[in-house]
This record gives structure tokens, C-alpha cells and sequence, in this order.
């Protein structure tokens, strides 16, 4: 490989992560507050592809003996730097959907609930609309007394459980979709029953100290009082 296609393969690159970046892509890879880095990364190799681009150009200007190590030998980089291309393609090439049912069927819940937290009073409307994250975390830590008796709404996508039943779910991460964990939910009273896995609903229901054990991690999975749902478009942003 030599330092024009060393260059070219450089900017395909910086382009691509930057292509990612300014579109809502780079949400299924990392969260959405590393954008201002993911951009600061692909413009400077942009700026770098095309810094070694110009300054090859002009050693090949200054003609033949500018452009070899003066043994007639051209400058070269080892080969293995053409799979460089294979990130690159990937990202302007395939989009991978964001983690979904099976993901979260294979790992078990992200809650522990040897945990314990204080938790303000839930935000003003009716329903409170609240993530799945936090409706099972005040389920779990508090025994649901943060919630009460008010009626809340969640979004999330179907996941199978171990005896049929649907899990309401949404995978959460701490840095990119490599360390993404489920959060579950079961589910009673009016519940959807025949929806396909990753479909997305939103739910409307209330507190129910009804618990389940996940069986991939024998943590307690807490359960939401469906009173009406309804399917939904997947959210911009799927993780949590």
C-alpha cells in the first residue's frame, strides 16, 4: 500500500465515521452524548488523509527522486492496512439494526436487586411517562412506594419469555452497543399476547408487586398492571 492509497483509504474512513456521526446511525454503535468525539475523530482523519495526499503529491512533483527512498524503491506501507477498507465498508455499506429481542433474551437483566436508591416523586401528568429503566428501578429498590398508585406509561420492545409470555424491554448501555444490557418487564392485566418479538408498544398501567426470576441471571424481574397498549414505531434513539 502505498501513501496515496494510504491517504484515500484514511479519508474513506474519516468520511465514514463523520457520515455516521451527523445522522442518527451512530446511535446503534455508541450513546448519543459521544457524538461531539465521534465527529472531532473523523474530522481530524479526514484532515490527515488529506494532509499525506498533498504532501505526496508534492514529492511526486519534485519528479522521480522525490518520490523513492533513493534507491529507486517507492515508499510503501505493509499491506495489511488495506483491511482498514473493511470498517469502512461496513459503515457505508451495512447498517446494523440496534440490539432487539434476541439480545436481551440471551443476557439477563441489567437490575441487581441487592441495590437500594432514593428516588424523587414521579414526574407530573397523567400517565407519568417514564422509561422502563426507571419504572423497574423504583420497582425493585423500593418495592414500588416511589410509584404508588399513579398510572404510568412505558415504550419498549416485545421479548419472549421463558414460558411464552411478552417482556416489555429496552437494552440500555454504558458506552457503545458491546456492553448493551436488556431491562425487563413482565407483564399482567391487559397485555399484548401474539405480538412478534421486537415489535415496539407503548403501555399505559400501573404499579403490581408481582415478580419473576430471570433465567439467565436469577435476578428479579418486576412486573407492570397493563391497562391499555398500543404498537409504535421504534424511537430515534432504541437504547437507554
Amino acid at each position: 500500500m502505498n501513501r496515496q492509497a494510504q491517504g484515500v483509504v484514511l479519508l474513506l474512513l474519516g468520511g465514514a465515521v463523520l457520515k455516521a456521526s451527523l445522522t442518527d446511525v451512530y446511535l446503534r454503535y455508541v450513546k448519543e452524548g459521544l457524538r461531539p468525539f465521534l465527529i472531532a475523530a473523523g474530522a481530524v482523519l479526514v484532515v490527515a488523509a488529506v494532509m499525506t495526499l498533498v504532501h505526496d503529491l508534492r514529492q511526486q512533483s519534485r519528479g522521480p527522486e522525490g518520490a523513492d527512498d533513493g534507491h529507486g524503491h517507492g515508499h510503501h506501507g505493509p499491506a495489511v492496512g488495506w483491511l482498514l477498507v473493511l470498517p469502512v465498508l461496513g459503515l457505508l455499506l451495512v447498517a446494523p439494526p440496534a440490539l432487539g429481542a434476541f439480545a436481551a433474551g440471551q443476557a439477563g437483566t441489567a437490575l441487581s436487586s441487592q441495590a437500594t436508591s432514593d428516588y424523587p416523586p414521579l414526574p407530573d401528568g397523567d400517565p407519568a411517562k417514564i422509561s422502563i429503566l426507571e419504572y423497574a428501578s423504583r420497582a425493585v429498590y423500593d418495592n414500588g412506594a416511589s410509584i404508588g398508585d399513579r398510572t404510568v406509561q412505558l415504550s419498549g420492545f416485545v421479548v419472549p419469555g421463558q414460558n411464552g409470555e411478552l417482556m416489555l424491554a429496552r437494552m440500555i448501555m454504558s458506552c457503545c452497543a458491546a456492553d448493551g444490557r436488556p431491562i425487563k418487564l413482565g407483564m399482567t392485566g391487559s397485555a399484548p399476547v401474539d405480538l412478534p418479538a421486537d415489535s415496539w408498544i407503548e403501555v399505559t398501567g400501573k404499579y403490581t408487586d408481582k415478580a419473576g426470576t430471570d433465567p439467565v441471571n436469577g435476578e428479579q424481574i418486576p412486573y407492570v398492571d397493563v391497562r391499555t397498549w398500543v404498537q409504535i414505531d421504534p424511537p430515534r434513539n432504541q437504547y437507554q
